[in-house]
């Protein structure tokens, strides 16, 4: 019917959680200040854990339509700040957590959580960079704030073939960085050294403990994985350094000393990519569109049916996805 589209819905009964596709209406959405006709969503390790055993660590509240982000065009709006016609995207702000997200066809959000998209970044482009590139950009923007600049040591990217590895490798190639990406996967060297990295590091090496301070190998890192990785990294940058950590595939845990912070003065920048604020956001954005190259986004980006979803989502968790998936919601 014309008044019903289509989302992806997680439920529980009696303890335990099910996800299904099913046909909605404007009815059914939660409360908001803006209508999305959502066009792309994107496929992220977190919406990996959602739909594949792991939504009670993920889900607070059900029923629940996942998909951390989402890009597409105002149908209606009550604030403001958004009129019919205007192209956003929404990315954080507890979505497929405690509010409605991305994996549907329409989308009724808080005009605070949207962000009016960038000339340049149309919304296939906008969910190739989604929450991965997202915090990717805020993550080497953290690096410059801490004046980590271009020049005889590297920067290490860790986890440098997934969503938010790939952009930060770009991103830093083009800023004038010489790029060194660490990864398990050996046969991803001539992707990334397409988006510009100029040397590797097995992860291997990364992950196991070696001594409290290391020689000095880079003048920063992008972290995306945690725990052993990030403490080894931290014990190889150089004085006056800065890691910016955004991810703890690895784990949560961070077996390091205090040594590397107060003998060489590294900085240990977090980065809260789901509750940045307004104008850091639109920052970032407006950055994503002047300093990513879009020929090598579109190179790192696969577009994926909405039924195929779920197949690809369990890939995600195996390491076996690299660069970015965008989810088609209309296909």
């Amino acid at each position: 019917m014309a008044d019903t589209f289509k989302a992806l819905v997680v439920t529980e009964t009696d303890g335990k959680a099910a996800v299904a596709f099913k046909d909605l209406s404007l009815n059914d959405l939660p409360p908001g200040d803006v209508v999305v006709r959502v066009a792309y969503s994107g496929l992220n390790y977190k919406d990996g854990l959602v739909l594949n055993g792991n939504k009670g660590k993920v889900v607070r509240k059900f029923p629940m339509v996942p998909g951390i982000d989402l890009a597409g065009t105002v149908e209606e709006s009550s604030s403001p700040l958004y009129r019919k016609g205007d192209v956003v995207a929404a990315t954080g702000w507890g979505l497929s957590e405690t509010e409605w997200g991305g994996y549907t066809q329409k989308a009724r959000l808080k005009a605070d959580w949207l962000v009016p998209l960038p000339p340049g970044i149309d919304v296939k482009r906008a969910m190739a960079i989604g929450t991965a590139g997202f915090t990717a950009m805020l993550a080497v923007m953290a690096l410059e704030d801490a004046r980590v600049k271009p020049g005889k040591l590297p920067v290490l990217v860790t986890g440098a073939a997934g969503g938010v590895g790939s952009v930060a490798v770009a991103l830093l190639a083009k800023l004038g960085y010489s790029v060194t990406a660490a990864t398990g996967r050996p046969d991803q060297q001539d992707y990334l050294r397409g988006l510009g990295a100029s040397a590797f590091v097995d992860r291997a090496q990364l992950a196991t403990a070696g001594r409290p301070l290391d020689k000095e190998l880079y003048a920063g890192a992008v972290d995306t994985v945690g725990s052993q990785i990030l403490a080894t990294v931290l014990t190889q940058v150089a004085r006056g350094g800065a890691v910016s950590t955004c991810g703890n595939a690895a784990g949560i845990d961070l077996p390091t000393s205090v040594l590397p912070f107060i003998l060489r003065g590294v900085a240990l920048l977090g980065i809260d990519s789901v509750f940045c604020p307004a104008e850091r956001r639109r920052e970032a954005w407006r950055r994503l569109a002047k300093d990513l190259p879009l020929d090598k986004l579109d190179a790192m980006t696969e577009v994926v049916p909405f039924g195929q979803l779920l197949d690809r989502s369990a890939q995600i968790l195996k390491g076996h996805v690299r660069g970015r998936t965008v989810v088609d919601v209309n296909a």
